[in-house]
Parts: structure tokens; C-alpha cells; sequence
């Protein structure tokens, strides 16, 4: 992973699944020497850990799912200390079975509000992505509003709230404000109806325009290629998506 990012030109890496684990804090690479030896690797390379992705939904009826969740968001955050790295993401992320919008938003408010005090000292902030039931922008700010808490973030994925929100992603960019932590890119197409992932400039998500829109809203932080193999095996290999990325996005410079 820290070869194809350096070698491809990135500047940083955002963890989220290894060896087929998401709660990363329980691999061994990351306890003990092995954690100081990996840091030191990746800062070898010039990389940063952009972002400590985690599994983490407040969705659930039953408050101790959620608790439980919150102690999985300890944990990573942890980990996020000790790799350097600024920021958590976690998920809504969809109402369930039973439940309706209002209530299922409020739990997310909750969980994430809890979180983030939680983890407040350690200065590792909570971001929450857009995605789910609560992918578009105005249900996300939505979220952040009813927590209360200053210090959690958004994670924008244009990609997420097209798909799954039907939002349009032009304009979007600066109704976060300075809530806005972390970006997620990824092209799509929409074939029979269906948004799905391709790669690089072969889809119809106008990723230029995005980007140019964060500029001029002074983004400065992480723009992060996302390529979903693990869900979707009949993708392109990393191996191609992840260095055609880089190089399409120096082309912006």
C-alpha cells in the first residue's frame, strides 16, 4: 500500500480495510514496535495518514448498538493518535426496519455527539461522511446541527450523494463550510438507470468542476480516490485504478 502510493505521487494514504479488517486496532501492524515501525515507514515515504476510516454507524435503535459503536471509535481513535493522522470517519448512516427518519437522525446526533467528547483530548476530530439514508448535504448538516458539537466534521463524497440521494454535486462544495474535513472522489456512470463506479474521466460525474468548486472555496485539506474492489471485484484492479488517478488529477494542476 505505501509502495503504490509513493511510487503513483501521492501525498497520503487513508486506511480503512487490511487483510480483510476494519477495526484495524486489532491487527497486529499496528500494536506494540510494529505501530512505531509502521509510522516511521510511512513517514519515510513522505506520506501522511490522511484519514483513519472505521466502520462506525449510529443508526441502530438499541443504545447499546450504538455504545458499542462508540467504544469501536475509542479505539480507532487511538490509533489515529498514534499514526498522526487528523480525523476519524464514521457513517449515519440508514433507517431501519420500524424506525423513522426523525429518530434515526437523532440517533446519529447522539452517537456522534458522544463520540466526540469521548475522544475530545486526544485532538482527533469525528467526521461524518455523507452517506446512506443521510448522504445529501442538507441531511448532513442536519446531523451536525442537532449534535451541538463544534469539533465534528464532514466527509463529502459526491459520488455517495448522487448514488445514493439523487444530489447533484455542483454548488455543493461550500454549503459545508468550514465543516468540511475530508473529500472523497470517484467517477460514475449511470448505466440502466444505476450509478456505477468507473474509472478515472469514463464516467459522467464532473470532477473537474468539483474540484475547481473546492479551490475557490479555499479547500485546502485531502482530496481521497476511493475504488471500491472489496465490494465490487469486477472493477479494475488498484493497480490500474490508483495510478490513473493521480496522474488525471496532476493534469488539473
Amino acid at each position: 500500500m505505501i509502495q503504490m502510493a509513493a511510487t503513483s505521487g501521492y501525498e497520503g494514504i487513508e486506511l480503512r480495510f487490511l487483510e480483510g479488517e476494519d477495526s484495524l486496532w486489532k491487527l497486529p501492524a499496528f500494536q506494540g514496535r510494529a505501530l512505531t515501525s509502521a509510522r516511521k515507514l510511512i513517514a519515510d515515504r513522505g506520506l501522511y495518514i490522511a484519514c483513519v476510516g472505521t466502520s462506525c454507524r449510529f443508526h441502530f435503535p438499541d443504545p447499546q448498538e450504538r455504545l458499542r459503536w462508540v467504544d469501536e471509535g475509542r479505539r480507532m481513535a487511538d490509533l489515529a493518535v498514534a499514526l498522526g493522522s487528523p480525523g476519524i470517519r464514521v457513517f449515519g448512516d440508514k433507517i431501519q426496519p420500524g424506525a423513522d427518519r426523525d429518530s434515526t437522525r437523532g440517533w446519529i446526533a447522539e452517537g456522534i455527539r458522544q463520540l466526540a467528547e469521548e475522544i475530545r483530548e486526544s485532538g482527533v476530530e469525528v467526521w461524518l461522511e455523507t452517506h446512506g439514508d443521510f448522504a445529501s448535504s442538507a441531511e448532513t448538516m442536519q446531523v451536525l446541527r442537532e449534535s451541538g458539537a463544534s469539533t465534528i466534521g464532514v466527509v463529502w463524497d459526491p459520488a455517495n450523494a448522487l448514488s445514493d440521494g439523487g444530489e447533484q454535486p455542483i454548488g455543493i462544495a461550500g454549503v459545508f463550510g468550514s465543516a468540511l474535513r475530508h473529500v472523497h472522489l470517484r467517477d460514475l456512470d449511470c448505466r440502466e438507470g444505476k450509478w456505477e463506479p468507473v474509472l478515472t474521466g469514463a464516467g459522467r460525474l464532473p470532477l473537474r468542476e468539483i474540484v475547481t468548486e473546492l479551490r475557490k472555496n479555499h479547500y485546502s485539506d485531502f482530496i481521497s480516490f476511493e475504488w471500491e474492489k472489496k465490494w465490487r471485484p469486477e472493477l479494475a484492479e488498484p493497480e490500474i485504478a490508483i495510478p490513473q488517478f493521480a496522474e488525471w488529477f496532476r493534469q488539473l494542476q
